[in-house]
């Protein structure tokens, strides 16, 4: 119960306050209306909704039944493992499970009684829909942490995984990168993979369990270390290029490689002791719906956000079947505090908001320079004669006062929608009252909505940007690789050549090997006998001579793991 206590306290400032409302009802000089907010889910454990998977097929320990040692008593070998019977049996489900009293339950794999095979295991965690991170990710191992392991993510349900950290005792051996903290990053540097040693070196206390994914210290780079300054990070998140998506995920991965040593080299004789062993994984966050929903619900076996603005899908991702005079957008963070909704519409409503349709009379549409006397009504004694007013159509009108903030002095009566709308605004806005600015135009924060220069042109880097229009705050959509409010710059890992490509090689994460040299991070020089993206791999055929005859060196671990990952470090790009 304590324990619960003390997560709800962790994530208090994460899961309250900002952006829990969608929408209100107001009242205003032109009648009620609603007034609609961006707003996101509570946090919450969202081990209660994964499904787990672990491979190879066989990697769980008990089939057949198998004695293992532990590390404290590496020749006292009296625990069992077997899958038929329910008190010796380490099943998956075991990670997940409530505790009683102290008591850890765990998922268990086998030993390493085939060395120096690897022992290799993975824990998959799928939830099938889009949740943002808001807490650290927490793996709890009993009888030793691994000495080499990777986290990964996908954001496409498991089709594509790209690397979120690595875990080492010896990072440069073991993925030939230098160890950094989180702590350590800077603003510009927050979503980087990095390789850290702080989780895999033998402690040899049992005290020494947890293996943690540091969300809270990369929030902590905006929002300061006690994560006070959320507004802060909340802009951050909007208008840093990859930020938000690299919170994001649809499924998470556990590759372990190496299990725990005990301090030591492995020891052939006693393999009984080597094996994974997890008993919890905690993962907080919220559902991922566009800042369109604040409730998640879980229905027919998965998560589902109960949309707002007009929007639809498992992520409120599409305008409903009847709101898309305009394309999609999700909600903006920004202007704090409850930032836009950028909510679906239907033909002929004002952009973001639903009103309240206000009958509009030819009295209020007429001005004092124009005015309209209605038919005399005659009545006899054999008949009657009547004239009444039709409706009038499309009618513009030129008055002083249409309510157009100054940049329009016309009005248009549109009878079939019974609305007044602007006609020809100037100073770059548009709308039923040129309220919002045109495309390829942001509003200016520090101006009124009557100033003429109240819209500012995005300026987006013809190269670097998706199209010419920018958010409300000015930011334009970024290509792959490009970032900055204009995207004239490139994120890290990616150079620019009228355009931002990944690169192939640097000096931090993308090292060229075997004496290979980095050329302007485009690609590898690699010596003689060399070949490949990174220069990982000998030109040699034969099995054990290189070309020359001569006996081939084997590579160091590191160089055979980067061998295995050179592919999946091409395509990777820095979240």
């Amino acid at each position: 119960m304590l324990h619960l206590v003390a997560l709800l306290l962790r994530c208090l400032p994460l899961a309250m306050g900002q952006y829990d409302i969608c929408k209100s009802w107001v009242t205003t000089d032109d009648g009620p209306s609603w007034e609609f907010y961006a707003c996101q889910p509570k946090a919450m454990r969202m081990k209660d909704y994964v499904t787990v998977r672990v491979d190879p097929a066989g990697i769980t320990c008990g089939d057949p039944p198998e004695r293992f040692c532990t590390h404290e008593n590496p020749y006292l070998c009296s625990d069992e493992c077997d899958a038929s019977n329910p008190d010796l049996a380490h099943p998956p489900k075991l990670m997940f499970d409530t505790e009683d009293e102290g008591l850890a339950t765990y998922w268990q794999s086998v030993t390493w009684r085939r060395y120096p095979e690897p022992l290799l295991a993975n824990i998959t965690l799928s939830w099938n829909k889009s949740i943002e991170l808001t807490d650290d990710i927490v793996i709890t191992f009993e009888y030793g942490r691994p000495t080499i392991m990777m986290l990964e993510k996908s954001l496409d349900n498991g089709r594509t995984w790209h690397p979120y950290q690595y875990y080492a005792d010896d990072c440069m051996e073991a993925f030939s990168m230098p160890a950094r903290r989180v702590r350590d990053l800077s603003t510009t540097s927050a979503n980087r993979v990095l390789c850290t040693e702080e989780y895999s070196r033998w402690a040899g206390s049992k005290k020494e369990k947890t293996v943690r994914f540091e969300v809270r210290d990369r929030f902590a780079i905006f929002a300061g270390p006690d994560l006070k300054n959320m507004d802060n990070l909340y802009t951050r998140l909007e208008s840093a290029k990859g930020l938000k998506d690299f919170f994001t995920v649809t499924d998470l991965r556990m590759r372990l490689l190496r299990p725990a040593l005990g301090g030591t080299y492995v020891q052939r004789e006693n393999l009984y002791k080597y094996f994974y062993a997890v008993s919890n994984i905690e993962v907080t966050g919220r559902c991922k719906c566009n800042l369109h929903a604040n409730l998640c619900t879980f229905k027919e076996g998965s998560l589902q956000c109960e949309c707002e603005h007009n929007t639809t899908g498992q992520d409120c991702g599409k305008c409903k079947k009847n709101f898309r005079s305009r394309s999609w957008r999700a909600g903006s963070y920004l202007p704090l505090p409850n930032g836009s909704p950028n909510a679906c519409a239907a033909a002929g409503s004002a952009f973001g908001t639903y009103e309240r349709p206000q009958r509009v009379t030819t009295a209020k549409t007429t001005t004092a320079k124009t005015t309209t006397t209605p038919a005399p009504t005659t009545t006899t004694t054999t008949s009657t004669t009547s004239t009444t007013s039709t409706p009038l159509p499309a009618t513009t009108i030129t008055q002083p006062d249409c309510e157009c903030y100054g940049h329009s002095n016309r009005c248009s009566y549109i009878d079939f929608l019974n609305v007044v709308t602007c006609v020809s605004c100037k100073h770059n806005t548009r709308g039923q009252h040129c309220q919002h600015c045109r495309l390829g135009f942001y509003r200016n924060s520090s101006a009124e909505l009557d100033d003429e220069n109240v819209c500012i042109e995005c300026n987006c880097n013809q190269i670097g940007s998706m199209h010419d229009r920018c958010n409300e705050t000015g930011y334009c959509e970024c290509k792959e690789g490009a970032t900055g409010p204009k995207c004239d710059d490139c994120l890290p890992n990616y150079y620019w050549r009228q355009g931002c490509f990944p690169n192939v090689c640097d000096d931090e994460l993308l090292l060229c090997q075997n004496g290979g040299t980095c050329y302007q991070n485009q690609r590898c020089i690699c010596p003689v006998g060399f070949k490949g993206v990174l220069c990982q791999q000998s030109r040699c055929e034969a099995d054990k001579k290189d070309c020359d005859g001569a006996p081939r060196a084997h590579g160091s671990l590191g160089t055979i793991l980067l061998g295995a990952l050179a592919l999946h470090l091409r395509g990777w790009v820095d979240l």
